[in-house]
């Protein structure tokens, strides 16, 4: 009897490729993927929700390497307070050290002081002119002696301009006041006790010939403006006011004739404060 041929022994290997549509790994990618867009769409939200101070509270609290944040985010109902926590006290930061924020309240209340002062000033000076200018009714100027004065409010402070008439003159000889302008420099001076601001006092004259042999007009200016600031002195104006006393000669005319009288004339200024 034959023996029986041995059947061939088939190993089937299987083989095995690691994630493939049967693995894991998408799931997690896809959980990446929705995280990103919920991320996206909530950033999309808050630009739209809040507004760009509400916005730098929010970028301060999410950011630990500013030390100190003058505005914080967070407050009363969606984002419209100004801080999360409270006005003066810093966002977390990461740093738990609990330093006191500079607030902006202090800053924002001294620009109320200053502009309140500002504001004051201007109302002052407007109703110092008035009394000078007989807007208000009654004027602290004769009517002869409004002949000579123009005032005006200018951002340097209130010019009282005084100036001489072809019949009238401010000055005899080089520069001796008339009785008229000590008339007059005495109602400033009684107006400008009101307030306590700084003077300065301007000379402008008229031009000479150019036959003239010398030119007088730097020292002729000069010599006026120091006169009125005397005159104001003497009419119980502290001089410790007296801030400038300029001549400026014939450089700004203020009549298209440079040769006119017109242009003879004193300001006395009374300053606004630097605040």
């Amino acid at each position: 009897m034959s023996a029986q041929p041995v059947a061939p022994i088939i190993v089937k290997r299987k083989k095995v490729i690691a994630g493939g549509h049967h693995g894991g790994a998408w799931k997690v990618a896809y959980a990446d993927f929705v995280t990103a867009m919920m991320a996206f769409f909530l950033l999309m939200w808050l630009l739209g929700a809040t507004n760009e101070k509400q916005r730098k509270g929010i970028a301060d609290y999410f950011n630990p390497t500013i030390p100190v944040n003058k505005v914080s985010g967070g407050g009363d109902g969606a984002f419209g307070g100004d801080s999360i926590f409270s006005q003066n006290t810093l966002a977390r930061n990461g740093t738990g050290t609990g330093v006191i924020a500079t607030s902006e309240s202090g800053e924002e209340s001294l620009e109320d002081e200053e502009a309140q002062a500002v504001a004051k000033e201007k109302d002052t000076l407007a109703e110092l002119e008035e009394m000078l200018s007989a807007k208000a009714g009654e004027s602290m100027v004769s009517d002869l002696l409004m002949r000579h004065i123009v005032t005006r409010l200018t951002d340097e402070g209130l010019i009282v301009e005084v100036f001489d008439l072809p019949d009238a003159p401010l000055f005899t000889g080089v520069a001796e006041p008339t009785g008229v302008l000590r008339d007059v420099v005495t109602s400033v001076a009684e107006v400008f006790r009101l307030a306590p601001n700084s003077i300065a006092v301007q000379g402008h004259v008229a031009s000479v010939p150019v036959v003239s042999r010398e030119n007088p007009v730097w020292s002729l200016s000069s010599d006026r403006a120091d006169a009125v600031r005397l005159l104001l002195v003497n009419a119980s104006l502290d001089q410790e006011r007296m801030q400038r006393v300029t001549g400026f000669a014939d450089r700004q005319p203020v009549s298209g004739n440079p040769l006119s009288v017109r242009n003879n004339r004193i300001e006395i200024i009374l300053l606004r404060s630097k605040l």
